[in-house]
């Protein structure tokens, strides 16, 4: 049995050449909704019943408006860092770095080349899957 009272409907505008217009509100919801989602611009337009080409199109539109700072997302993380006098096997003290990262995973840096492959890994880390 369907209420009818409950039931949303929504009235699609279509231009001349028959093509379904979007609203402004809609358009935006949509794309911060694909900012959470997680899965591929292909994918979602996939989803939601939209042409690839044309949510190609809103995301290059959003992507000229926002400022190219914003778009890099806040470029200062704090983070706690603690410093502890660690020994190695015959007396000499250890230099080396270890990041404790979400999940209880770790990475100990002790020299400049191992420093850039974990600035690589956290990079990765931060993008979406």
């Amino acid at each position: 049995m369907t209420d009818t009272n409950t039931a949303v409907e929504a009235i699609l505008k279509a231009d001349t050449k028959g093509r379904v217009r979007t609203t402004t509100e809609r358009r935006e919801a949509l794309l911060a909704e694909f900012d959470r989602s997680g899965v591929s611009a292909t994918k979602f337009a996939e989803l939601v019943g939209i042409k690839y080409q044309t949510f190609a199109i809103w995301l290059q539109k959003r992507r000229r408006q926002v400022p190219a700072a914003a778009q890099a997302g806040d470029p200062v993380r704090w983070l706690e860092a603690v410093v502890e006098q660690a020994g190695r096997a015959g007396g000499k003290p250890a230099s080396a770095l270890r990041l404790h990262l979400p999940g209880g995973a770790w990475v100990e840096i002790q020299d400049a080349p191992q420093a850039m492959l974990a600035a690589a890994l956290l990079r990765a880390l931060a993008q979406p899957c």
